[in-house]
């Protein structure tokens, strides 16, 4: 299983992201192999609303209708949430989102070691990040 976080949604997208040509091709690979890509009903609602103000409601349908049907989305339940709002407010970092905690305790459920991701935090966190 890998995890996809949204850094990694964002860069497939965004031809002028820096990690665009990076993104793309890795995504190609993903989409070859028997991985399960998995992500959280939290990655995909900050995923739609930072596509929606950059770069427009086109790049919302392309996350609903390209991208979507290919993850496997593990919803946050409360026990979730709480282990991510624990996790942050420990963490006391001003750059370490709700998101990014909540996809590590997910992570860390479902024994998942590698995220495609572009943000510092997973390696940080001790995961493996587009090493396919």
């Amino acid at each position: 299983m890998i995890f996809v976080d949204t850094s990694a949604i964002y860069a497939i997208l965004d031809r002028d992201d820096e990690n665009h040509p990076d993104a793309r091709d890795h995504w190609i690979r993903l989409l070859e192999t028997p991985n399960i890509l998995i992500t959280t009903n939290y990655v995909l609602v900050e995923s739609c609303a930072l596509a929606q103000h950059r770069l427009g409601i086109s790049a919302v349908r392309a996350i609903q209708e390209d991208i979507v049907p290919v993850l496997t989305l593990c919803w946050m339940d409360e026990n979730l949430h709480r282990l991510a709002a624990t996790a942050l407010l420990a963490a006391g970092r001003r750059k370490l989102s709700l998101v990014d905690c909540s996809s590590f305790a997910v992570m860390r459920q479902q024994g998942i070691r590698r995220a495609f991701a572009f943000d510092k935090h997973f390696v940080e966190e001790g995961f493996r990040c587009n090493h396919f």
